[in-house]
């Protein structure tokens, strides 16, 4: 008997562009076809129980599933190599639906200090009207971590590449630490995004991604997704193992196995809580993903040659890219992130106080290519000055352990021609230089 040719293990691009999508079979259409519905028929009054029970797999009503945003999260979960996913509204809905899954009530969260400022907020404040206590730490600082930790820890939490400072996280030593204590380790990876480095590969359990950014890629859409790797043992978890109320006591754990965190997230928390994505931003964020690795590719090289420019330039104090060999994270960068660190970092004027603040702004004032606006992982380069801005809800305390100064300002180096992005911050120098002077 003649054996056919062993199952084939597709690569990454080929998965970008095909993985969770056959073409259309009724109208032959080869792109996604957006379903913008907000329900689905039933076959029949026991089908319908059947779905509502969770013994049958289906749609009802867009805000649980959607067979569009069923191709996203299937491509993210071969991408990210996951169990699976679940897309939601943004990528502090992604944030907050993992945690809403996982917390309960006088549980504690042991999280990087070096975030996304709007993280900072929804962890220290949003999350301390729900009871749930977050000690902040250093993210390079391991027995901070492990002095944090407590019986009552639930999980740890960080940022691939943290945002703004650039620093770069070492997975596998708070992957020993999270599981010497049996607890997840769940990982922000956007400014990484898959293609530059799967966290779950070095043992994380959750990965969360503000889909907005790079794999949107476009500035276009907003969108998050939560993904989980499967491995972890959720049975000594309350909130995942124990009966559930909603379910007449069904138990997600023992039910789902490894996509029970998945299930219970979609079928509770986005259900109760509302945060779901629109089909037409899966699908725009679909398009973005099938050009992932390319653009990716680009925006590296070009962070990098831009980085080494200011390195270069007199009036530039310091440089935080972990491309670059001065940086204290390259070797980290170069052992999680080989493809290069991203193309979001932070550079600092040189000066202090107040005065610098407003070269801070003359200087963004007097780009040309460059825009200022509040996003990143834009194919356009963007900046913004994070503490008037992005982390300006922070303490002056918070803003020091976040490593955010007055002289800070943030690019996201987008697909221009590099030599035209290296002029329009050379201009803007010289227009610092020249109102200096003045």
């Amino acid at each position: 008997m003649t054996q056919g040719p062993a199952p084939r293990k597709f690569g990454f691009e080929t998965r970008m562009v095909h993985a969770g999508h056959v073409p259309d079979s009724n109208t032959g259409a080869r792109a996604m076809p957006i379903y913008q519905t907000t329900s689905y028929v039933f076959d029949s009054p026991d089908s319908a129980a059947q779905l509502f029970e969770l013994k049958q797999y289906g749609n009802i009503y867009t805000r649980i599933s959607n067979p569009t945003t069923a191709v996203l999260e299937e491509r993210l979960a071969s991408l990210e190599g996951a169990t699976g996913a679940l897309a939601v509204a943004s990528g502090m809905a992604a944030q907050f639906v993992t945690l809403m899954t996982l917390l309960s009530p006088g549980d504690e969260l042991v999280a990087s200090s070096h975030l996304y400022g709007g993280t900072v907020t929804q962890l220290k404040i949003t999350l301390q009207k729900l009871s749930i206590k977050v000690t902040l730490v250093d993210p390079h600082d391991l027995p901070a971590w492990e002095k944090a930790i407590t019986p009552k820890t639930r999980a740890l939490y960080g940022e691939t590449i943290g945002n703004p400072r650039g620093s770069v996280l070492d997975l596998e030593k708070l992957v020993a630490l999270a599981d010497a204590h049996k607890i997840p380790l769940i990982i922000d990876n956007t400014f990484a995004t898959p293609y530059l480095c799967r966290p779950m590969e070095h043992g994380a359990t959750i990965v969360v991604y503000s889909a907005t950014k790079f794999i949107g890629g476009h500035g276009s859409s907003i969108g998050g997704a939560i993904l989980d790797s499967g491995n972890f043992d959720f049975s000594r978890f309350p909130t995942i193992a124990a009966p559930s109320p909603s379910y007449h006591d069904l138990r997600f754990f023992d039910t789902f196995g490894h996509y029970g965190f998945l299930m219970k997230a979609r079928a509770e928390t986005v259900r109760d809580v509302g945060a779901c994505i629109s089909p037409m931003n899966s699908f725009l964020l679909l398009q973005g993903l099938e050009t992932l690795s390319l653009r990716m590719d680009r925006h590296v090289s070009n962070a990098l040659e831009i980085a080494r420019y200011l390195e270069q330039n007199k009036q530039v104090a310091w440089v935080a890219y972990a491309g670059l060999s001065s940086h204290p994270d390259h070797g980290l960068a170069q052992k999680y992130l080989p493809k290069g660190p991203g193309a979001v970092f932070s550079f600092g004027l040189k000066g202090e106080g107040a005065q610098v603040r407003e070269d801070g702004k003359r200087f963004i004032e007097s780009l040309h290519l460059f825009s200022h606006l509040a996003n990143v992982g834009d194919v356009r380069s963007l900046v913004i000055h994070p503490a008037s801005t992005t982390h300006q809800q922070l303490t002056e305390e918070e803003l020091v352990a976040c490593g955010v100064g007055s002289e800070m300002i943030r690019l996201s180096v987008g697909l221009e021609n590099v030599e035209d992005l290296i002029w329009d911050l050379d201009q803007a120098f010289h227009a610092l230089s020249r109102s200096t002077r003045a």
